[in-house]
């Protein structure tokens, strides 16, 4: 849980790094919010997913600034997430690109976290 709680408190900082375990835990609870939500949605409002919606909203930019800081682990720019509007393998490329382990020393975009969190 404090993984889901340290991303929201950096909701909007799209500089540093992120490790793979912040923001695999943070998508992790973000699904199971998700489909907590669609479920009471469903039973209680029908077809209208009116709670998922403003849920979804509400992460949307600590979710861009997660996947942003990810790849600054990986050793790439922020930009690349824009990779993921290219039709059919874009998504798959983002999705190799957050499972990559990070850079194991400092990089233009910071230290390494691992070695911060080892301390």
């Amino acid at each position: 849980m404090n993984w889901y709680l340290d991303v929201l408190k950096k909701y909007a900082t799209f500089s540093g790094r992120a490790r793979r375990q912040e923001y695999w835990m943070f998508t992790l609870f973000n699904v199971i919010a998700v489909v907590v939500l669609a479920i009471i949605d469903n039973a209680v409002l029908g077809v209208y997913p009116a709670l998922t919606a403003v849920y979804m909203l509400g992460v949307l930019l600590p979710t861009l600034a997660v996947t942003v800081r990810r790849l600054h682990d990986t050793g790439r720019s922020g930009w690349w997430y824009l990779i993921a509007f290219v039709p059919l393998v874009g998504g798959i490329i983002l999705f190799v690109f957050t499972v990559l382990e990070g850079e194991g020393q400092p990089n233009a975009y910071g230290d390494n976290p691992k070695a911060i969190a080892a301390y």
